[in-house]
């Protein structure tokens, strides 16, 4: 199988997308994009205010971080991706952009990603947002494209894990 031109890494607030997908894009020579750049004005007071976003509010957004993938692939250069991706009509969004994504679910305990918020600032995200991500998030399903990834994990041995399952790595 061909090496995937966009990959998206995924998960719960907290679980490390953005240091993943930094990092991984860094090994790969990739372009990083984090879909958090991509929320308009609107999205961020709303998750800033602590109130969850609905579908309505991300499908915009979501064909936002579609519509930068595609136009990544099209110039030739490989993307790595932090995006939230939830839910799998959420990824069927992005996947109407680049068919062939790979997803990095990065997984793990409610308590393990709590404590990594509170230890840390985000300009727009609070904590108390973890407990409605969880109630809405659908892993990756066994035909979706991907891997499953500990956030136990040292970033190291998550990259290593990546790597391994990387289709044409």
């Amino acid at each position: 199988m061909s090496s995937p031109q966009s990959i998206v890494v995924m998960g719960l607030e907290g679980s490390g997308k953005s240091t993943i997908a930094r990092a991984l894009s860094e090994r790969l020579g990739a372009t990083y994009v984090d879909a958090d750049w991509l929320h308009s004005p609107t999205n961020r007071e709303k998750m800033a205010l602590g109130r969850p976003l609905s579908d309505e509010d991300r499908r915009p957004w979501l064909r936002s971080v579609g519509q930068r993938l595609r136009e990544e692939v099209d110039q030739g250069r490989r993307v790595v991706a932090a995006c939230s991706a939830l839910k799998r009509s959420y990824r069927n969004i992005l996947r109407e952009y680049v068919a062939d994504i790979f997803f990095v679910f990065l997984d793990g305990p409610f308590e393990v990603v709590l404590s990594r918020i509170e230890r840390r600032t985000h300009d727009f995200v609070p904590s108390s947002l973890l407990s409605s991500q969880y109630a809405i998030l659908e892993p990756l399903e066994a035909d979706e494209r991907g891997v499953r990834v500990s956030v136990q994990q040292s970033p190291d041995e998550q990259l290593d894990e990546i790597l391994a399952n990387l289709p044409g790595a």
